[in-house]
């Protein structure tokens, strides 16, 4: 179908800019779209067929967890009704996304009533996760045929970045251009085209392999646990493993998606694999259809964990799966350890043989099917079931002919095997790109600095987890007050941002009863966050940033933080306050009002850590200024467009706090108290903050006083004995 002047002009800048969403159906996948797209900022509205079965669907989603929601005000937001009474709140939506139960016929006659109702300009998608697009949209008006895609998110939507996107062979392809660039910048989502087939690439693919690997471990008599330590982590996927992910997606939904396959490929001479196993047969005559159900192949009672026995079919207590070659390998990169761990003689090898190779046989008989190429197929298992390598990887690391594949390479050269036999570019997407995408021009000792083009440069952390130390911040200070550049971005080189200071170096230190060392550490980590206020920095941060780490990000012009990332100031926890700026620079933040800084003071002295970005914001962490990703993979990007308009920081004169500051913050922490959420070595540490807050005079006596009540609690046996309890167990000690 050609293009129409329509979709490239108007409609195409509408999509964009939409802003009301109608999300019909209340369901598991509805509530959560609806909660994913309040929490971006959307308006949103979500009916289900009556009044009752909007409120108890979307009271469910509420309460589960983890949440769909970064913070409660988000869910408050969304509008509720009801199909039979409020389906002409539809006129208003930019986007109408149809997400009721997956029935052609129901999707069908809603569509029908609702196309009167549709703006010419409006989105219609509906979410199925197998249903013919082509033939939901039959019957239907032209006008409504052109701009009518599937849109598969994926469960939950709020943390799961697959879509399958889905057009018919009448969608305008001005329609789909304009949906993947509206769900790739205003949605957060990575998009991959999908083709109009049974379960698309994820569930006609995915589903196979989740089944085959129930019936391998049936056919070897391998046990649960052992099969979710073979392929978890150490074949570069989630820590679900199988049988876990089994219980997460739910028996009951398994078994539909593959009868729905069975019935609609009877021709495909793989499909046998998708026949109920005898084990979970069992479970679903019991009604044991997973976590929904509270038990599946696994059970928790009380604190302990029970696994299906699948000899027996009985519960028995779970056990931990060791296998010497995961134990010799794991550490070795995935590539050398499919490797070698496929050739083993051991359990793991066989299983990978008997798994993994028909798994990687199945993507390559089915990828012209259902993919318009490789790369979208290892990127639905990438991006939708969290695989560390998609299929074709594997098959190049593996070598087809060691799994019965005769095929050249699927990737080399940054080019890709196209069906046509020819190789052709990746595509270039410098949008995506990540902090190991940019060149490294300089190494120091903690860090390194890369070229983001434009005269940013990139400074990487690349200590374990972000750890602070003291040679590192030497060396960052050193450097930034010796570089000409003048915009950078900070982060993380490795899983997170930084999770804070070395407390192993405090540990020693205090045993050695280095107290001088200790306050020169401090007054370094300060000068660091100082040194970084003279600069145009953009912090960008993701999966923690935590004590030290945060405190640094405080003294950039900006941060842009991953939605999901966790972020507080939880020094309490170990006995001790922020004394790189922390605490002050919380004092600055919140001066404006006696309750913003009463609540800042609680906020650090119970070491509060939020779960999101967004709580971030509303706990204090975050000042105005900062700003939260709608996509993550687009961190690096978006933080240097930042880093080329940001200023260095005005540091916010002091400010009295005027009013019963300090009487204010006693009253909060009897409180805490009473609740039995503060101990008495809480209250002292919590004191020591309210006289940072409340009895200094200026910047600099706060600073001062930081590390004097920092060295002060040093000393204490409380302390050290949460340091150790932290350092040993990973877990805080309420002493």
């Amino acid at each position: 179908m050609e293009p129409s002047t329509t979709y490239l002009s108007t409609a195409t800048q509408t999509w964009i800019d939409a802003q009301k969403v109608c999300v019909i159906g209340a369901g598991t996948m509805g509530s959560g779209i609806a909660a994913h797209l309040s929490n971006l900022g959307f308006e949103v509205t979500l009916l289900d067929m009556t009044f009752d079965s909007v409120e108890q669907a979307f009271q469910r989603a509420r309460k589960v967890r983890p949440s769909h929601f970064y913070q409660p005000a988000n869910a408050d937001a969304i509008r509720l009704g009801s199909i039979r009474e409020n389906l002409d709140w539809v006129r208003e939506a930019d986007w109408v996304c149809e997400a009721i139960v997956e029935d052609p016929f129901a999707k069908q006659d809603l569509y029908r009533q609702i196309e009167p109702l549709l703006r010419e300009d409006a989105m219609i998608s509906t979410n199925t996760s197998g249903l013919e697009i082509d033939k939901l949209a039959a019957g239907r008006s032209e006008s409504f045929r052109r701009r009518f895609l599937g849109t598969h998110f994926f469960n939950p939507p709020r943390y799961l970045k697959l879509l399958e996107l889905i057009p018919t062979q009448e969608t305008d392809p001005s329609a789909i251009e304009a949906m993947t660039h509206f769900l790739e910048s205003r949605v957060g989502r990575r998009v991959v085209l999908a083709k109009d087939t049974p379960g698309f690439i994820a569930n006609r693919f995915g589903m196979w392999s989740m089944f085959h690997a129930v019936h391998t471990a049936e056919k070897l008599q391998f046990q649960v646990e052992q099969v979710d330590a073979i392929t978890g982590p150490f074949l570069g996927r989630p820590r679900s493993g199988s049988f876990r992910l089994n219980d997460i997606v739910g028996l009951d939904v398994m078994q539909a998606i593959a009868k729905n396959l069975l019935q609609r490929r009877p021709e495909d001479p793989f499909i046998g694999a998708l026949r109920t196993p005898t084990s979970m047969q069992t479970l679903l005559e019991r009604g044991w259809i997973g976590a929904k159900a509270g038990q599946g192949y696994y059970k928790k009672e009380g604190r302990e964990l029970l696994a299906l026995d699948l000899r027996t079919l009985a519960y028995r207590q779970a056990s931990d799966a060791q296998f010497d070659s995961i134990a010799a390998l794991g550490k070795l990169p995935l590539a050398e350890r499919l490797r070698q761990a496929s050739q083993g003689l051991d359990e793991v090898g066989e299983f990978l043989r008997e798994h993994l190779f028909p798994v990687l046989r199945y993507a390559y008989a089915l990828r012209e099917e259902i993919s318009h190429n490789v790369l979208d197929f290892d990127r639905v298992m990438q991006w939708g079931f969290g695989w560390q390598m998609g299929p074709f990887e594997m098959i190049d690391v593996l070598g087809g002919e060691r799994i019965g594949l005769e095929t050249p390479p699927f990737y080399q050269n940054r080019k890709m095997l196209a069906f046509s036999g020819d190789y052709q570019p990746l595509p270039d997407e410098p949008e995506y790109r990540t902090a190991k995408d940019f060149p490294v021009i300089e190494t120091r000792e903690g860090f390194t600095v890369r070229d983001m083009g434009d005269g940013v440069g990139l400074l990487c952390l690349t200590t374990k987890m972000g750890t602070l130390n003291p040679e590192l911040t030497r060396e960052l200070t050193a450097y930034l007050k010796s570089t000409p550049t003048q915009r950078f971005v900070l982060t993380g080189d490795g899983r997170c941002f930084s999770v804070g200071f070395d407390l192993n170096y405090f540990l020693t230190k205090i045993q050695e009863e280095r107290w001088e060392e200790i306050d020169e550490t401090l007054t370094a980590l300060q000068k660091l966050g100082e040194a970084l206020e003279e600069k145009s920095v953009v912090a960008a941060i993701f999966g923690y940033a935590l004590g030290g780490g945060l405190e640094l990000a405080l003294s950039c012009s900006r941060i842009l933080a991953d939605p999901e990332c966790k972020i507080g100031l939880p020094e309490s926890r170990v006995g001790l306050i922020p004394a790189a700026r922390g605490t002050t620079l919380m004092r600055l933040h919140h001066q404006d009002s006696i309750k913003h800084l009463t609540d800042a003071a609680m906020a650090v002295t119970l070491g509060t850590t939020s779960q999101s970005a967004a709580e971030a914001k509303s706990l204090g962490y975050l000042r105005e200024t900062d700003l939260i990703a709608v996509h993550p993979d687009r961190l690096m990007e978006t933080a240097k467009t930042l880093a080329l308009q940001a200023e260095p920081v005005r540091r916010p004169a002091w400010q009295e706090a005027h009013g019963p500051l300090t009487g204010m913050i006693d009253r909060a922490q009897d409180e805490r108290k009473r609740k039995g959420e503060m101990s008495e070595y809480d209250e002292k540490i919590g004191d020591k903050i309210k006289a940072i807050f409340g009895k200094t005079d200026s910047y600099e006596d706060a600073l001062a006083r930081e590390r004097s009540e920092f060295l002060n609690l040093c000393h204490s046996s409380l302390t050290l004995s949460r340091i150790k309890h932290m350092l040993e167990t990973g877990k805080p000690l309420h002493n």
